[in-house]
């Protein structure tokens, strides 16, 4: 099972969540994904990661995140044992988008809503100092424009990683990483 975790202002209809359904589809293995909707504050952001993955105990879970939900995916690959693959993962929001303070609006849905402080408290409150490499699966690409590759690499150093020269924050070499994280996550041929 594949649960895909999607960034800050984004939704289930990203550009990577839709390619990555469509791919598992077009695969048969469109009932292993899901991809819940995350709200914006942490604390409801966790609980509503924590029933997709009740949801899918039977199951074994891999996680993929992206941005913000790069980090959430880090939290809880330490916290359950998971393996996450991370598109340019956010290493520390509640610094990172301390500057967006105040009046937001989802780029997806429209949704109008405060960040606040406690939202960053929030999300320092989630982070993880030391990951286990193992655990992850790292794709970056060095034209990131939101945020430096050179952090993540740093976090996740000795996990097994793929950088691209160019490219942008919604990882333009995306749909080349597909088979990739499939293999990884268990759910494609080796």
């Amino acid at each position: 099972m594949i649960v895909y975790l999607h960034g800050f202002n984004s939704s289930p209809g990203s550009h990577k969540a839709r390619t990555l359904d469509a791919a598992m589809r077009a695969r048969g293995l469109g009932r292993l994904f899901a991809c819940p909707a995350l709200p914006p504050a942490p604390r409801e952001a966790v609980r509503v990661i924590e029933a997709e993955l009740a949801r899918h105990g039977e199951h074994q879970v891999a996680l993929v995140g992206s941005s913000l939900g790069g980090f959430y995916a880090t939290y809880f690959a330490e916290k359950y044992a998971l393996r996450a693959a991370l598109i340019n993962p956010a290493i520390a929001p509640y610094i990172g988008l301390e500057p967006f303070l105040g009046p937001q609006q989802n780029l997806y849905t429209g949704e109008n809503y405060e960040l606040t402080r406690a939202d960053l408290e929030g999300w320092r409150s989630l982070a993880v100092e030391a990951v286990d490499p193992e655990r992850y699966l790292l794709l970056l690409e060095t034209g990131d424009e939101v945020l430096d590759w050179r952090d993540a690499a740093r976090k996740y150093e000795g996990a097994r990683t793929v950088i691209r020269d160019g490219g942008d924050h919604t990882m333009q070499s995306f749909p080349e990483h597909i088979d990739r994280i499939l293999r990884f996550a268990g759910l494609g041929s080796r």
